[in-house]
């Protein structure tokens, strides 16, 4: 029995050296071999970086070996001390262009790629690449075919942001614009594919990088406008001139400080955002200098321990967000003690701290992430086409325009030029005006003959919780209309007060039908892919980031308008995830509720939207050639040279009631002298919204019968004009009404002319009396008269002798 024990000890010791020496099987053996990339410059900022991924990276039990692309100028290479914190292959330092002179460092990442592949022996023996970012953690192993990775599909993490696929950028780019996908940050795929993607995208990325006209957030989703993510354009449109398309996941990689979907456990952690945990914060940008590797025992601060946040936080899915930020700066400082041990620091001295980071705690906490089979979750194809729409059959349906305002003249100029531009644009059907006004307000209104105007209250101090939102009178707006108008209209074309119309919107042009309504592009609206939308409604996948124009049908807008109020007040409520973050709100103050009750109000009833982007533009943003746009929405401010507006500017300013009040007149397009057509045509459609705007308040000051400029009577428009619109106005809301003010009206005429009999009898009479009594005394004096008179002269003519 000894000896069998003995022997079968021999044979387990004889298979764990075998399998040491060969490796794991799936990381090393064809075609099965994994290697690991990631890019990195001779900085201490990257340099504490590469510690935590190359701790992490053991830690995951990631298959197959790993190699840091070390970007360095030999000057740099002098001083450099980091040389040993990871296998490392250098590669030529391009953060200057070697041609341009471009100072762009993000380029050393397809650079270095590229270097790699064509003078590094190691890309000669791999099968599969996974290319990650130094300011990453590793919770569990990435193996591109368990993630769905094939030969010619890529798998990729989800970069929402990259709006550049959608619109003119992409165009410019490259031929395959149906082929762009918005992804980065985790990457894996097979080596043959990487190596004809490789100078794609160095090429791609010189060539976005040079487009300095086409920098604009519109364009780039790049919030600074400076070409910063050149890179990622460069590798999505790169891949789409190698015609890759990828397998696209959005919740294995997870930024802390997000929460994580309900069942799926994150692999990836990238830290490239500021996170924090009670008053505990970190951001990476804090330690762009840092030393810390090479001093010794010190570590980044310390963060809350778990016990501490499962008392902080009552909600398990946010605890669960919480515990991941925790994961990954614990994991960060662990790195940091072996790495200080390595350098042959003292062994620090003894703390709660370090003994939580030694402890089973810890090592149970970040032990490595195993993706259960099944569990990948790869979104639809971007690209899909829409589902076809049945064409309109005989005669065009109805359709009724809406807009909502406030008792406000920031409104009420808004509303002249928008009704200006509704007259000319050929628009069809009825338009009504949801105004939202106190009853205080309404008494002191003067804007009531400014448009067709349904009287709906308001609910800027909302009635129940008195939170200040006057955005949310949109949607309360449209549910009242809807429960106390009679409708005859098939279509319904929602719009904001803010907007100029260029020409008509019709659901026949934009293919709406019932069930399938049409609007126009939202794309900062992230909470549809996060968990802000897990949280608001059931069908967080049918969220669509729409607002602006809308086209409804008007049984879909009956059904859908309650739940967008209701949605509304729910998101404005749920004050924890106003994070920019979770909503996109560089303010996170809520304001933008309305839009995301909107999104998921229509996403409760699987309303999905055609997302049309050629229907509304905002001037200042450069448009695509040869796109009709339909509607300016001027939310934003635009300049021209030195001429700008900002309509934030005018909302304390009487644009209307003050005759002849203008805004700034923009230059004229003869003035345009943009050499760059793309620029040119910018311009000239910011010249004509804000002509548009001044020609409005032009005639709406005529058609008041406002003085000639420079008369006495120019500083307002006279009381009757506003008092024949408020008549006007007060017919329209009810024969009740208009009964009882005719009533009103005609017995205060009669009460007028009967004073005015009276006023006149009683002067003729006074004048009958006067007459009378002067008559008399005119006789009595006469001789007196004659007397003081000749004194008087007599008088004069001494003085003036004198």
């Amino acid at each position: 029995m000894e000896k069998m024990m003995r022997w079968w000890g021999g044979l387990i010791m004889v298979m764990i050296v075998a399998a040491v020496a060969s490796g794991d099987e799936w990381g090393q053996r064809a075609p099965y071999r994994i290697h690991t990339l990631f890019s990195v410059e001779c900085q201490n900022y990257f340099d504490w970086q590469t510690v935590g991924l190359m701790h992490s990276f053991k830690k995951s039990r990631q298959p197959g070996p790993i190699t840091r692309l070390l970007s360095c100028t030999d000057e740099e290479m002098k001083n450099y001390r980091g040389m040993d914190l990871a296998p490392t292959f250098r590669v030529p330092s391009w953060s200057r262009h070697p041609k341009t002179g471009d100072w762009y460092p993000a380029i050393n990442k397809p650079v270095g790629v590229l270097h790699w592949l064509q003078h590094s022996e190691d890309a000669k023996n791999v099968d599969w690449v996974v290319i990650l970012d130094a300011d990453q953690i590793l919770r569990g192993p990435i193996i591109p075919w368990e993630l769905g990775a094939e030969r010619g599909r890529p798998f990729a993490a989800h970069y929402g942001y990259l709006v550049g696929c959608d619109n003119l950028l992409v165009r410019l780019h490259t031929k395959h614009p149906e082929l762009c996908d918005k992804v980065g940050g985790l990457l894996a795929m097979h080596i043959d594919d990487l190596r004809v993607l490789a100078p794609l995208w160095l090429s791609k990325t010189e060539d976005v990088r040079q487009d300095t006209a086409h920098w604009s957030t519109n364009l780039t989703g790049d919030v600074y406008g400076k070409g910063w993510i050149s890179e990622m354009y460069g590798y999505s449109f790169g891949a789409a001139e190698a015609g890759l398309k990828h397998k696209i996941n959005d919740d294995l990689m997870i930024y802390p400080g997000y929460v994580p979907r309900e069942g799926v456990e994150p692999i990836l952690m990238h830290y490239g955002l500021p996170f924090s945990i009670g008053n505990w914060s970190f951001t990476k940008l804090d330690h762009h200098e840092d030393n810390i590797v090479y001093d010794c025992n010190r570590l980044f601060p310390e963060p809350p321990y778990p016990r501490e946040v499962k008392m902080m936080e009552p909600d398990q899915y946010k605890r669960r967000g919480l515990l991941l930020s925790l994961e990954c700066m614990n994991t960060l400082n662990e790195a940091l003690i072996l790495r200080h041990a390595e350098n042959g620091c003292p062994r620090p001295k003894w703390s709660k701290y370090l003994s939580f980071l030694k402890s089973k705690t810890f090592m149970e906490l970040s032990k490595p992430k195993l993706l259960a089979p099944g569990s990948v979750h790869i979104l639809p194809d971007q690209h899909q086409p829409l589902l076809p729409v049945d064409e309109f059959k005989g005669p065009y349906p109805k359709i009724h325009t809406l807009f909502s305002t406030e008792c406000t003249t920031y409104f009420d100029w808004q509303t002249v030029g928008f009704m200006h531009s509704f007259r000319l644009s050929g628009q069809p059907g009825n338009i009504t005006r949801l105004l939202s006004c106190t009853d205080e307000d309404l008494k002191k209104y003067k804007g009531h003959d400014l448009a067709p105007t349904h009287y709906v209250p308001s609910m800027s101090r909302h009635p129940l919780t008195g939170d200040w939102y006057p955005a949310i009178n949109k949607p309360a707006a449209v549910v009242h209309w809807l429960h106390h108008t009679n409708i005859d209209a098939e279509y319904i074309v929602i719009l904001d007060a803010d907007m100029i119309l260029r020409g008509p919107i019709t659901p026949w042009e934009f293919k709406a039908a019932r069930g399938r309504p049409v609007s126009t592009p939202y794309d900062y609206l992230i909470g549809c892919d996060n968990d802000l939308a897990k949280l608001h409604t059931r069908n967080p996948e049918a969220c669509d980031k729409v607002g602006g124009v809308i086209i409804m049908h008007i049984e879909d807008l009956r059904k859908f308008a309650m739940y967008w109020l209701l949605k509304t007040q729910e998101v404005r409520a749920d004050k924890e995830h106003y994070g920019k973050e979770l909503t996109g709100d560089i303010y996170e103050s809520g304001w933008i509720s309305e839009m995301y009750g909107y999104s998921f109000g229509a996403a409760e009833l699987n309303l999905r939207h055609i997302i049309n982007k050629e229907i509304l533009i905002y001037p200042g943003y450069v448009p695509e050639p040869g796109v009709d746009y339909r509607v300016f929405h001027y939310g934003l401010e635009f300049k021209v040279g030195n001429w700008s507006f900002d309509k934030a500017n005018w909302r304390n300013t009487d644009m209307i009631n003050k005759c002849w009040s203008k805004f700034p007149d923009p230059p004229t397009p003869s003035e345009v002298h943009q050499a760059d057509n793309d620029l040119r045509q910018r311009d000239l459609l910011s010249i004509e919204c804000g002509q548009k705007l001044n020609e409005a308040l032009l005639l709406h000051h005529k058609r008041r019968n406002c003085p000639e400029p420079g008369s006495e009577s120019n500083e307002s428009i006279s009381s009757g004009s506003r008092k024949v619109g408020k008549l006007e106005t007060k017919q329209g809301k009810g024969s009740d009404e208009t009964t009882e003010e005719t009533t009103s009206e005609g017995r205060f005429s009669r009460l007028k002319m009967w004073v005015i009999v009276v006023w006149v009898i009683s002067g003729v009479g006074f004048m009958v009396v006067m007459l009378l009594v002067c008559s008399t005394r005119k006789v009595r004096a006469r001789g007196k008269g004659y007397r003081n008179k000749r004194r008087t002269s007599s008088s004069y003519s001494k003085t003036g002798m004198e």
